[in-house]
């Protein structure tokens, strides 16, 4: 899995090699990846050209093997769709594509993203024991996948923060500096008064700083993060 992460560009990309790799190893004849986002389910990846439509059909009536698996976090095999008697119109759907039995497998819950591999093959009892077991370790990799980008996109979220909070600062700061220039105080007593003008008007306080230094200078204040003192 790690080399997969390394040679792909994306989260899709990743999940596009683990399935077309699944479909080759097992021999089924389609597989589809769904997330669930806001809410709502989507099929991110696919293959095999019968996935999307099954996996439309079940988000459109809101139930069948795939949305079963990721909510209760439990595999759904499906050995023959004629001899299934669950999820309304959903069977006889699939029946229609020429699909016969299917395998819906929960993604590990690793993030706050449900998911659920879903394969399905055009004969009946296509999913043997041993192909269970096999397919069971490759959503584990996919749920290993998406932990692992989830992580990588909150550290880039927690980053772009922690530099908005230092740009913030530093505006403060040259405010404060300008106040007690100015007012001849302390910087506990600056930052009091900037504190007061910001509840009076009703702006934040970076806001209220950076109106301060504008009016002073003739210009926006430079809002790179203070250096840090060398040792």
């Amino acid at each position: 899995m790690i080399d997969w992460m390394l040679e792909t560009a994306s989260l899709r990309e990743f999940l596009q090699h683990l399935i077309d790799d699944a479909v080759g190893v097992t021999g089924v004849d389609g597989c589809g990846v769904t997330l669930q986002r806001r809410q709502r389910p989507l099929t991110v990846v696919s293959t095999g050209g019968v996935a999307d439509k099954l996996d439309e059909k079940q988000y459109g009536q809101d139930d069948g093997p795939c949305l079963q698996a990721l909510r209760t976090g439990e595999a759904v095999h499906v050995p023959d769709v004629l001899e299934e008697t669950r999820w309304g119109s959903y069977p006889r759907f699939a029946a229609g594509l020429g699909v016969r039995s299917s395998l819906s497998l929960p993604i590990p819950a690793r993030t706050h993203t449900a998911g659920a591999l879903n394969f399905y093959a055009t004969g009946p009892d296509a999913f043997s024991e041993g192909d269970r077991q096999t397919l069971a370790l490759i959503a584990a990799q996919a749920g290993g996948g998406i932990a692992l980008a989830q992580r990588l996109a909150d550290a880039e979220e927690f980053t772009r923060d922690l530099q908005t909070a230092l740009t913030s600062r530093s505006v403060i700061d040259q405010a404060i500096g300008s106040v007690m220039q100015q007012q001849h105080c302390t910087a506990e007593e600056a930052f009091d008064l900037l504190r007061r003008l910001s509840q009076q008007t009703n702006l934040k306080l970076r806001d209220v700083c950076t109106r301060l230094l504008t009016g002073i200078a003739g210009r926006p204040p430079t809002e790179q993060p203070p250096l840090r003192p060398r040792p």
